[in-house]
């Protein structure tokens, strides 16, 4: 609905004052669905709702707008789902439109419409690029109830007049935040200029950057409001730890990590789609069984990665943020941060890839002296209990075994095996190896120890402290100064000195403190 130009909305006093505790558990019986809908939701597992759903399924139900604020994991897809199949009538047009930033995404909503909605056979169409256009126009014909799409493919469609009747009665922008951060919100309003008037908009998001705020400002009429906070979401199966390393030592930590904690499943987020496929390389040529997932790979490629790491013929997932947005995978025993993540949210987003479906998870994140204190934000924030640890020294047996059936025999090795096997038993031999090579694995120590992590936090307090006095020391000349300093800003001037957070360019790559 279009946003009436005499209302005012403030977006952030309004969310602030809704946030969302988590009520007590009850069924969803209480929201009055329908038979079919009910049906679906026991089929899916789902016995009771969550804060997001039971907030946000009665404000759909009344047909209202709706903005709402969560985490990925929350369940914000049954949130939405659910209400708007129990709306749907029995019309042969679409009367649901999801749009979604990714193309995997797309599927995974796809797939748990068509799961919830079973029983009152709901035809469901996914619409995204690298698909053939004749297909979905075949798929078209067959008149679906509700339209998952990627923004790019819907615009081309729309563009070119392949939707007939498009009138969708609900329109849900799902994941708005990386909508935005993928260049999408100029589709997103062209996009609008297609859709009546009169449709319900509800957007979901889990992060509410200014962009979206405006955005929501033009699309939506007097919207409620749904906010759950990271404290609500905070995952008690999820085990969270870190590791303070050096800079050098990014690849031999996960390796070790790896190594020594034995995870089943694991995915591993990286910052870059550049890391992301140089990391892959590197632990398959130590021989893990290891594929990349990143917004560059073909589709296909991206399918058959995500489908051999559901399969368990890889067992590590090396992925970017935004590429992993809708795996919905349960048996993931353990996430790694390879660099520690750009802010809170995405902290929280990455997290909740394991630790699901009543199952312990392991969170690990790897940090450099460096970004320590960018650690204790992501403490402070998500309110997370993170435990201090330090990099097991020693092998498993399991992951010397490994190494071992991986080593390659060349001529030098048989060439000293010639040698000694006169000199030295057999058994002798192979025990005598096995601890010089324990013994040098402990000397490759990797990390820093609690100690050294202590001492950097002991210096830490010092420095804050000494730059606390100082500033009372110093108060009435700074502020003499700082009078001629606003001056010579006015004026045009920019001031030296330390930059705000506001000023740097977050669009280089990460070389000191993450939020100043």
């Amino acid at each position: 609905m279009t946003q009436d130009s005499h209302t005012d909305i403030s977006l952030d006093s309004q969310m602030d004052t809704q946030e969302v505790q988590p009520q007590n558990e009850q069924g969803f019986e209480k929201f009055g669905l329908k038979d079919f809908v009910l049906k679906g939701i026991k089929e899916a597992g789902f016995s009771s709702p969550s804060p997001v759903q039971a907030q946000s399924i009665p404000i759909v139900l009344q047909g209202k707008d709706l903005i709402a604020q969560a985490q990925t994991g929350t369940g914000k897809t049954a949130a939405f789902s659910i209400p708007i199949l129990n709306s749907l009538s029995r019309n042969k047009e679409i009367e649901a439109l999801v749009i979604t930033p990714t193309r995997e995404l797309a599927m995974q909503i796809s797939e748990e419409v068509l799961k919830l909605g079973r029983f009152g056979r709901i035809k469901t169409i996914c619409m995204y690029g690298g698909q053939s256009i004749k297909r979905q126009c075949d798929l078209l014909e067959k008149k679906p109830k509700v339209m998952i799409a990627t923004p790019g493919r819907l615009l081309d469609h729309l563009q070119n007049g392949r939707i007939e009747n498009f009138a969708p009665k609900v329109v849900v922008l799902d994941e708005s935040d990386e909508i935005l951060d993928m260049g999408f919100l100029d589709d997103i309003e062209e996009i609008f200029k297609f859709l009546p008037n009169t449709h319900q908009t509800l957007l979901f998001s889990a992060t509410m950057p200014e962009p979206i705020k405006q955005l929501a400002l033009k699309i939506l009429q007097k919207p409620e409001f749904v906010k759950i906070t990271p404290t609500d979401i905070t995952n008690k199966d999820i085990e969270q730890q870190y590791y303070i390393i050096n800079e050098g030592e990014r690849d031999e930590a996960i390796v070790r990590l790896i190594e020594t904690q034995n995870p089943t499943k694991s995915i591993i987020f990286t910052r870059t789609k550049k890391e992301a496929d140089a990391l892959a390389s590197r632990l398959v040529a130590r021989g893990f069984k290891a594929m990349a997932l990143h917004g560059d790979m073909e589709q296909w490629d991206r399918r058959t990665a995500i489908k051999a790491f559901k399969e368990n013929e890889i067992e590590l997932l090396v992925a970017t943020d935004v590429a992993s947005r809708g795996l919905d995978i349960s048996d993931v025993s353990h996430v790694l941060n390879y660099h520690i993540p750009l802010n809170p949210e995405s902290y929280v987003h990455r997290i909740g890839r394991t630790g699901r479906a009543g199952k312990k998870g392991v969170a690990i994140t790897l940090a450099t002296p460096l970004e320590y204190k960018d650690l204790s934000k992501i403490k402070q924030i998500t309110k997370a209990k993170l435990t201090l640890c330090e990099i097991t020294q020693e092998y498993s047996d399991d992951a010397f075994s490994q190494e071992i059936s991986h080593a390659k025999v060349n001529d030098k090795s048989v060439a000293i095996y010639e040698k000694l096997k006169d000199k030295i038993d057999t058994t002798q031999l192979c025990l005598k190896l096995i601890a010089l090579h324990l013994e040098k694995s402990k000397q490759s120590k990797i990390g820093l120890s609690k100690e050294q992590i202590a001492q950097l936090e002991s210096e830490e307090k010092e420095q804050k402290s000494n730059k606390k006095s100082g500033r009372f020391s110093r108060n009435a000349k700074s502020s003499s100064q700082s009078q001629r300093g606003n001056s010579r800003d006015r004026g045009g001037n920019k001031r030296g000195g330390r930059r705000r957070y506001d000023d740097v360019d977050k669009s280089q790559p990460y070389t000191g403190s993450i939020w100043g």
